[in-house]
């Protein structure tokens, strides 16, 4: 869970903050939510070398780490804060793969370690944005490559920034000068799930891999 990596106070400001956010009605997964805008990364021979994603914590979110950043800010100030954020967060993504999953077709791709990274504030809001690199460059043409960007407990919701329901132009774009056709898909959910996760409240753990059904899928097929 991204936020809860900064110092013990946080965490219990936003475990105050989960609560305040939600109405009674809602006290179900997820608790918050991440606007994502995903980039391919291609080499000089048009192989998909790295995804560049930017996450973009939900406004409440954002507000009550900002304030706890302030008041923790050494004499480097906020920038420094966000800093340290961006490496606590580098830290707890690694060992859950950053949160990613790809796919060529049916077979898993290999992903590398992230060590280009920062985190800023951005119309109030906190926004993180890395490389994640493959383990080797892929070729695009041909086949499809999908992905999914979720948190397997589902604390925390990833969508596709969107204007309504629409994800918008620079939701997922593909870099380079393959043509290339994209497309977001909207999870589809089994109703019975759906109803496990409204059951579930901030203090639950869900079950393994319970955000993956939830997820949105990004697909592009280069020829």
């Amino acid at each position: 869970m991204i936020p809860y990596v900064v110092s013990p106070r946080l965490i219990g400001a936003l475990c105050l903050a989960a609560g305040l956010l939600l109405p009674l009605a809602a006290a179900a997964h997820p608790h918050g939510w991440i606007d994502l805008r995903m980039r391919l990364v291609l080499d000089g021979e048009g192989r998909l070398q790295a995804l560049q994603q930017s996450w973009r914590l939900d406004p409440f979110y954002s507000l009550v780490l900002l304030e706890e950043l302030g008041r923790e800010a050494g004499g480097g100030g906020l920038d420094a804060a966000l800093d340290q954020l961006g490496s606590d967060m580098r830290e707890t993504l690694s060992p859950q793969g950053y949160f990613t999953e790809l796919t060529l077709e049916d077979d898993r791709l290999g992903l590398g370690e992230v060590n280009d990274y920062t985190v800023l504030e951005r119309d109030g809001r906190i926004e993180f944005v890395f490389l994640l690199p493959l383990v080797e460059p892929l070729e695009m043409a041909g086949e499809t490559l999908r992905y999914r960007v979720f948190d397997p407990t589902y604390y925390i919701e990833v969508v596709h920034e969107a204007a309504g329901d629409t994800p918008l132009a620079d939701a997922l774009v593909v870099g380079g000068e393959l043509n290339c056709q994209t497309r977001i898909r909207a999870a589809e959910p089994d109703p019975e799930r759906v109803m496990a996760a409204a059951m579930l409240d901030v203090d639950d753990e869900a079950e393994p891999g319970l955000g993956r059904h939830f997820a949105e899928t990004g697909e592009v097929t280069c020829r």
